[in-house]
């Protein structure tokens, strides 16, 4: 199927689903569109971060065989690499595939791993938006149509306008978590005893790689300690310049 044609039918669905499920949302989103037109082919993205056993634990109790997609940049908290083997054997997890990036691009393109300092949306694509591109279209041709993600209108601005499901080239993003706010986040670990990341007691609200993370301000919006002091809010991996995946063999 021609690219434009995937991206029509992928729309044309999207809609579909956003008019029949799209004012639900938590676990009972997930678990309808598990059973809808997507069938058993949905896999989520997850970083393990200050917030994600949220989502995971949704997903876990829906089906806890739902591929789990971690993105090993390299350059993460030896503290989030220990928290994301403690969740998977908390939760249950049956398929956690760890991706990380081409040695060969890093070799090439950060070998000192110092490439942050001077563009970090090249380093972000290298360690994030290429090896995802390639994890997705493998469950592309897999069948795969379902992409879950943690989003949350609260986090950004930039992430104000989500809707709960929408098109991404080839796949349907599902973002259960959509309406949640800060408060419902905290209530959740509390009411289900929620393992938290180590780090968030240690003043970092939203983590990723160790070289472009901050502790977070109070008053400051979750992802604030994400490239501070840069105009960077997104890794690249949300954006639909980075979601095409069509070209890649």
């Amino acid at each position: 199927m021609r690219a434009s044609s995937i991206e029509t039918s992928t729309e044309a669905l999207a809609a579909k689903l956003r008019g029949e499920y799209g004012h639900l949302d938590s676990a009972e989103l997930i678990e309808s569109l598990v059973h809808s037109e997507l069938g058993g082919k949905i896999m989520m993205t997850s970083s393990f971060g200050a917030e994600a056993v949220v989502l995971l634990d949704l997903v876990a109790k829906v089906d806890p065989t739902i591929p789990v997609i971690f993105l090993d940049t390299r350059r993460l908290f030896g503290e989030t690499l220990r928290y994301q083997r403690q969740i998977t054997e908390y939760l249950g997890l049956e398929d956690v595939r760890i991706i990380k990036p081409d040695s060969g691009d890093l070799e090439n393109i950060d070998p000192d791993d110092m490439l942050f300092t001077q563009d970090s949306d090249k380093c972000c694509e290298i360690r994030k938006v290429l090896p995802l591109q390639k994890a997705l279209k493998t469950l592309e041709n897999a069948g795969f149509k379902g992409w879950i993600t943690g989003r949350k209108r609260f986090q950004n601005a930039h992430r104000e306008s989500l809707e709960a499901i929408e098109d991404a080239d080839s796949f349907i993003k599902i973002n259960p978590l959509l309406h949640w706010t800060d408060t419902d986040i905290k209530t959740a670990f509390l009411e289900k005893n929620l393992p938290p990341h180590p780090l968030v007691a240690d003043g970092f609200k939203s983590i990723g790689c160790m070289p472009c993370t901050t502790r977070t301000q109070d008053g400051e919006d979750a992802r604030s300690g994400r490239w501070a002091g840069q105009d960077k809010t997104e890794c690249g991996i949300h954006l639909p310049s980075a979601s095409s995946i069509s070209h890649l063999n």
